[in-house]
């Protein structure tokens, strides 16, 4: 099986720091190439150079044995590269076609629909073009991405994350969907984090660390045990582990109610309570609710019926999420780049802006930069946030599990009494995920109440107390650690 696309001995650095260092990498036609590696360790940055993002300073890339020079993404998508990146490239308010069409400009509009109608019905895609890109469901909006790259010609197609945000039963769908595309010729570089896709749905696996590439093996060769070893250069096991403690309630839903937006899923009376020293874990298919959920704990929706009340406070459903905030809640976004942080803002812009709107700077006119300099170098060390260059450096270029660790530095800063974290692990590598995991259950151990959204039944079963399960707007069911596995499953899925 002969090579289609190769980097050869690929380097870049970004002025002192060396992204890659001499790295060879290939993917072959048929075939899916699995790589992983720790937030960091120069995955995104060879697959930006494969998709011609990035130039690389020594080294070059070759495709069907021929040296190419990409000279920007376009360039790679005349010559058959594809890449779907794990935050997704699309506008809301276009529809299905319009965002194709974007993606292959110069194309007549009814040339790229008959296309993208072809493609999709190979691939079972159930998409409406004439549809607002806006009220697609997650998944669907994956298959969009791919259809994307498809409709241009795709033979090389790069996935980042590709399940990060989906469900079991849609992460299995799209994983179907990865293996047709390979066994009709593609060659298919899936980035990825989540060590059983790669030993169940790859031919070949790549590992790196700090830059370099570690090894080429199988799947065959690995088990989560010597892939873990491989990809951190230590076996982390992450284990379940009791509150040792559970006191009042601090949070209490009742029949809370609010409308979805684009065509999504709304609350239809949700009712919960969430006790101080547990963590409380949301469980469900995507679009059953859970964005309008953290919406309404933060005070972002609006016209919200039912009550939200917070341990001594009443009812604070009319609240601000400043004054949210100043009551002791915390916040862990889904997308830590679109919603945790001001990526074009340093680090110590991003650390401290919570403390500045509590006092603790001196306020807007008069910022004490030193003080918030010292506070986040701090927090940089005990977070062990890496690769900041100092605190002046843009947060915008910090790796996503070193960006999601400034989030949370920044939201314990004050200790909150109650923790909303959406999907907290996503798209983090095994080291970075057990940090971040490690931190909640800290401070659950210290008595806040921890309220976990997350589409990923294993953080769920691996961090929860209690279990909710989310289903049409509402809690289904709820299961007290440990639970089965597929009593939940059936709870998802079962709303009647």
């Amino acid at each position: 099986m002969p090579n289609a696309l190769r980097l050869c001995s690929v380097s870049k650095s970004f002025g002192t720091f060396k992204a890659l260092d001499s790295v060879d990498f290939s993917a072959r036609s048929g075939e899916v190439h699995a790589l992983l590696g720790e937030n960091g360790a120069g995955k995104s940055t060879l697959m930006n150079i494969a998709c011609g993002l990035y130039a690389p300073d020594g080294g070059h890339v070759e495709i069907d044995g021929k040296a190419v020079s990409l000279s920007d993404a376009r360039d790679a998508a005349s010559k058959g590269i594809g890449m779907v990146h794990q935050h997704f490239k699309l506008v809301p308010a276009f529809t299905v076609l319009e965002n194709i069409a974007l993606f292959n400009p110069g194309c007549a509009m009814s040339e790229i629909a008959g296309k993208a109608q072809r493609l999709a019905g190979q691939m079972g895609f159930n998409l409406d073009l004439n549809r607002r890109t806006g009220t697609l469901g997650v998944a669907e909006q994956q298959r969009l991405e791919i259809l994307k790259v498809l409709v241009a010609g795709a033979r090389f197609i790069i996935l980042d994350e590709p399940t990060a945000v989906l469900s079991d039963q849609e992460a299995k769908a799209l994983m179907a969907i990865i293996r047709s595309l390979a066994n009709d010729g593609s060659a298919i570089i899936m980035v990825t984090h989540k060590l059983h896709e790669a030993l169940g749905h790859s031919d070949r696996i790549t590992v790196m660390r700090a830059g370099r590439k570690i090894a080429e093996t199988s799947p065959q060769e690995m088990d989560p045990v010597k892939l873990t070893d491989l990809i951190v250069g230590e076996q982390i096991v992450e284990t379940s582990s009791p509150s040792p403690s559970i006191g009042q309630t601090r949070v209490r839903l009742s029949e809370v109610r609010v409308a979805g937006a684009n065509g999504r899923k709304g609350l239809e009376g949700i009712s919960f309570r969430v006790r101080g020293g547990e963590i409380y874990g949301i469980a469900g298919v995507a679009g059953n609710g859970q964005n309008e959920l953290a919406e309404v704990l933060t005070g972002l929706a609006d016209q919200v019926g039912g009550s939200i009340e917070f341990e001594g406070h009443g009812d604070i459903g009319d609240m601000a999420p400043a004054a949210r905030r100043a009551l002791g809640l915390a916040y862990i976004p889904v997308d830590r780049y679109r919603f945790g942080l001001a990526g074009r803002r340093s680090v110590v812009e991003n650390y401290a802006i919570r403390g500045v709107l509590a006092g603790k700077y001196g306020g807007w006119f008069r910022f004490d930069r030193k003080k918030a300099q010292e506070k986040a170098r701090d927090a940089v060390k005990a977070f062990d946030i890496q690769g900041v260059r100092g605190t002046g450096m843009r947060a915008g270029l910090l790796s996503g599990g070193n960006a999601q660790k400034l989030v949370i530095a920044r939201e314990f800063e004050a200790d909150p009494d109650v923790i909303l974290a959406h999907s907290p692990s996503r798209g983090l590598d095994v080291r970075a995920g057990a940090a971040v995991h490690e931190r909640l259950r800290a401070a659950r151990n210290n008595g806040a109440a921890v309220i976990l959204i997350s589409e990923d039944l294993d953080e769920v079963f691996l961090l929860s107390d209690r279990i909710g399960v989310l289903a049409e707007g509402r809690i289904a069911a709820e299961f007290d650690a440990p639970a089965n596995r597929t009593d939940v499953g059936k709870a998802m899925i079962s709303h009647d």
